[in-house]
């Protein structure tokens, strides 16, 4: 997610993209006849100023720290415990197979895994639509209330009686709630950081890795103890946290304004700003489709992810069933936290030195070595080569989240980032929800995991492969804007050498006339 300001994004693009002085496109005019001129237009000028400021004003610069510290870490609580509770689901997906399991259902894997891909799903399907909200309500508002449905949902999940339950209150009702409450909370950091940002969406990203690290040994040690439903509302204290975290995303600019409004009684009317209640003009941008290399990029990453929630829904279920006498075998997704959390840090700072579209190439990397380890998970035959394996999973899984906001900088722009990251999230939503029900449906039919991970590797490869294309189509389409642009200084160059022309021969004409 790309922080950006809590005003609509469209209508914020659009301003900007306007000249001083003039109002953005859809907001209501002021009260007036007609053209206004003179002290007329003077005087409408300084009211315009009075109630929203200037339409071209610069926006307040982010205090780089302050109030933002615990914002940050606010969002880094958010990001720990909604993806360390979906990282670490490989625990309760084993729990609830004790739970609610029968000898007589043989596809008890198959149904147990649509809760797990399901809730994993909905955060990111949600994901276009909170933006939206995000832009109209504001960061505060809308976590709150997200955080308030995620509760509600995972409380009502421990007192089920089925699996067939769980898909609506932890598949959909806690991971809408968990989905409203995240993106905010990566939106804010804007407010409050420019110089800095890099560094804090890398301190907030990494929660989720040390939330990986710790709640498999945690949900372990409980499910064991007291029980699923039990467990569950433990983790409802988790998510009753991010519920008080989400009043601290306090809008920066707004606090200013009203300290401004303070000392000077003609910017108090600032809260009444029509650029403040202003909605976006565009709900949902689908002009950056036009953009080939973004529309590849939008294409390749889903079809790449078909098989890349499978190992976290499913490798607890086959640590089990293929190492049966090991102890501590949620260490595999301890390990894929831990070097995920490197990943992150590392290849995002080697992205800063890959120029331009070029850093696709790092993705391709990553699916390359994510689809060849889950091939190799049936062919570990002692636990030290399965975390081996993991080990090397987690780091490039880190590669991939690291650089996906950086490269969508350089498809679209920093103007519609916000967006095209919400659709990409959104159509990731079809095959990460998708590919664990396959999987356990084949657990069930063949008996074996084999099969299963085999096939979960291959959809990387496929994808990696699409994205390859993206340098390609992204320079031939800046060679013919490129060519495009030059053609028109060309045309422009000639019409003024023919307009001088023409002067000059006006000129001459007239001055031998006067002779």
């Amino acid at each position: 997610m790309v922080p950006s300001q809590e005003e609509p994004a469209a209508a914020r693009g659009t301003s900007e993209a306007q000249p001083p002085g003039s109002a953005p496109p859809g907001a209501a005019p002021l009260p007036c006849a007609g053209p206004l001129d003179g002290p007329e237009a003077a005087a409408a000028e300084k009211v315009e100023v009075e109630l929203g400021g200037s339409v071209g004003a610069e926006p307040l610069e982010p205090p780089e720290g302050g109030w933002g510290w615990l914002v940050m870490l606010a969002a880094m609580w958010c990001n720990g415990s909604v993806f360390g509770i979906q990282n670490a689901c490989g625990v309760l997906f084993v729990s609830m197979l004790k739970t609610f399991g029968s000898k007589d259902d043989d596809k008890m894997v198959f149904k147990t895994a649509w809760v797990s891909s399901l809730s994993m799903g909905m955060i990111f399907f949600c994901c276009p639509i909170v933006s939206v909200f995000t832009d109209i309500f504001g960061c505060r508002k809308t976590a709150v209330v997200g955080a308030a449905v995620g509760f509600v949902g995972l409380l009502s999940s421990s007192f089920v009686s089925s699996i067939e339950p769980l898909y609506l209150t932890y598949g959909i009702i806690f991971a809408c709630g968990c989905s409203f409450a995240y993106q905010p909370s990566l939106v804010i950091l804007g407010h409050y950081f420019k110089k800095r940002l890099g560094l804090v969406n890398g301190i907030v990203t990494a929660g989720s890795s040390i939330f990986t690290i710790l709640l498999p040994f945690l949900l372990r040690v409980l499910t064991d103890s007291v029980g699923l439903f039990h467990t569950l509302r433990v983790l409802c204290i988790f998510v009753f946290v991010l519920f008080l975290a989400g009043f601290t995303y306090r809008p920066f600019a707004s606090s200013a304004k009203d300290k401004d409004g303070t000392t000077k009684g003609g910017n108090r009317l600032s809260l009444f700003s029509r650029r403040k209640f202003s909605p976006p003009k565009k709900i949902f941008n689908f002009a950056i489709f036009k953009v080939t290399a973004y529309a590849v990029w939008a294409v390749g990453i889903p079809l790449a992810l078909f098989g890349y929630f499978v190992p976290y829904v499913h490798l607890m279920k086959y640590v089990n069933e293929r190492f049966q006498d090991e102890k501590n075998k949620e260490v595999v997704l301890m390990c894929i936290g831990i070097t995920s959390g490197v990943g992150r840090l590392l290849f995002g700072r080697i992205a800063d030195y890959v120029p331009g579209v070029k850093k696709i190439y790092l993705q391709v990397l990553s699916f390359l070595f994510i689809g060849l380890m889950s091939m190799m998970i049936p062919l570990c035959s002692v636990f030290g080569g399965l975390i081996a394996v993991c080990l090397i999973m987690g780091l490039f899984d880190g590669c991939f989240i690291s650089i996906m906001a950086p490269i969508a900088f350089e498809l679209v722009g920093a103007q519609d980032v916000s967006q095209a990251i919400g659709f990409l999230l959104g159509f990731m939503s079809i095959p990460m929800t998708v590919g664990p029900p396959i999987a356990g449906l084949l657990r069930d039919k063949l008996g074996s995991y084999d099969v299963a991970f085999y096939l979960a590797g291959i959809p990387p490869l496929i994808g990696g492969a699409v994205l390859c294309f993206i340098p390609w189509v992204h320079s031939k389409k800046q060679r013919e804007v490129t060519k495009t642009t030059g053609g028109e200084k060309m045309e422009k160059m000639l019409a003024n050498q023919n307009s001088l022309s023409s002067s000059s021969a006006i000129f001459k004409k007239e001055s031998d006339s006067v002779i």
